[in-house]
C-alpha cells in the first residue's frame, strides 16, 4: 500500500505500462512497491485479460506484498465487478478517466477490499482545487501530466512548481516523464508519497528498457 510519508525519505516506488510477463517478474525482483498494467482498450500498452492475469501472477510468486494495479478509464460499475471477479484480481484499482466524486464513492462503496487510486491531470494550479472533493473515497492521488490527446503514458512532465508546499490528506504519487535523470531535482523541490514511471523507461510503448528502470529504482532508494 502507498502510504503516507512518516519521514521525509520514505517514497514508494511504482512501474507501470507493463505488457511481459518476463519483464514484470524481473521488476518485481527489484523490491519495488508496486506494479502498473493498462486496462483502457485504445491504449498502445493495452493488456487484455488473460495476460494481465499472468502478468499479475507472476508478481504474486515474486512477493505477495507489491500493489497489483490495474488501470482503467471512465468504465461502468458492472465492468468493475468483472474485473473483480477475475481469478486474480488487481489489488489496485487506478482511475485514469473523468471520473466523478459519486462515482468513486459508489465504487468504494461497492467494492470496499479493493483499494482506489484517482488519477488527475494537471494544467494548472487551478486543477488541483477539487481533489479534496474526492480524497475521502479514495485510497491514493496520483499527479499525471495534462495531454489533450492522452490520459496518460505520455512523457509529460508535471510542472513541479504547482505542488511546492501543496499537501493532501490521502497519500500522493508523482507520475509524468519520471526517470532516473529528473528524481533529484523531483526531490530537491518536494517529497511525493509515490513515484510512478512508465514511458521515459520504454524502448517501445509497453517494453521496458531495464537498465533503465534499474536505474531509476537506484536512484530513488539512494534518496530515500
Amino acid at each position: 500500500m502507498i502510504r503516507k510519508s512518516t519521514s521525509k525519505k520514505s517514497t514508494a516506488i511504482k512501474i507501470c505500462g507493463l505488457t511481459k510477463t518476463s519483464q514484470a517478474r524481473s521488476i518485481a525482483e527489484f523490491n519495488i512497491n508496486a506494479i502498473g498494467v493498462i486496462g483502457v482498450k485504445n491504449s498502445p500498452r493495452f493488456v487484455p485479460e488473460e495476460e494481465c492475469t499472468k502478468i499479475f501472477n507472476a508478481v504474486e510468486k515474486v512477493s505477495s506484498s507489491i500493489e497489483k494495479v490495474l488501470v482503467i478509464a471512465n468504465e461502468k460499475l458492472e465492468e468493475v465487478k468483472c474485473i473483480n471477479n477475475r481469478s486474480t484480481p488487481p489489488s489496485v484499482i487506478q482511475l485514469h478517466g473523468n471520473e466523478s466524486v459519486d462515482y468513486c464513492r459508489e465504487l468504494k462503496n461497492e467494492f470496499p477490499t479493493i483499494q482506489l487510486w484517482k488519477a488527475f491531470r494537471l494544467k494548472s494550479i487551478n486543477d488541483l482545487e477539487n481533489i479534496s472533493q474526492y480524497e475521502k473515497n479514495i485510497d491514493a492521488i496520483l499527479l499525471d501530466a495534462w495531454d489533450d490527446k492522452s490520459l496518460g503514458g505520455t512523457g509529460n512532465r508535471v510542472q513541479i512548481e504547482l505542488l511546492i508546499n501543496k499537501t493532501f490528506k490521502a497519500p500522493w504519487i508523482l507520475a509524468g516523464g519520471i526517470s532516473a535523470e529528473i528524481i533529484p531535482e523531483i526531490f530537491s523541490k518536494i517529497r511525493p508519497d509515490g513515484i510512478d514511471a512508465s514511458s521515459k523507461l520504454e524502448i517501445s510503448p509497453g517494453i521496458k528498457d531495464m537498465k533503465k528502470v534499474e536505474s531509476l529504482v537506484r536512484e530513488i532508494r539512494d534518496n530515500n
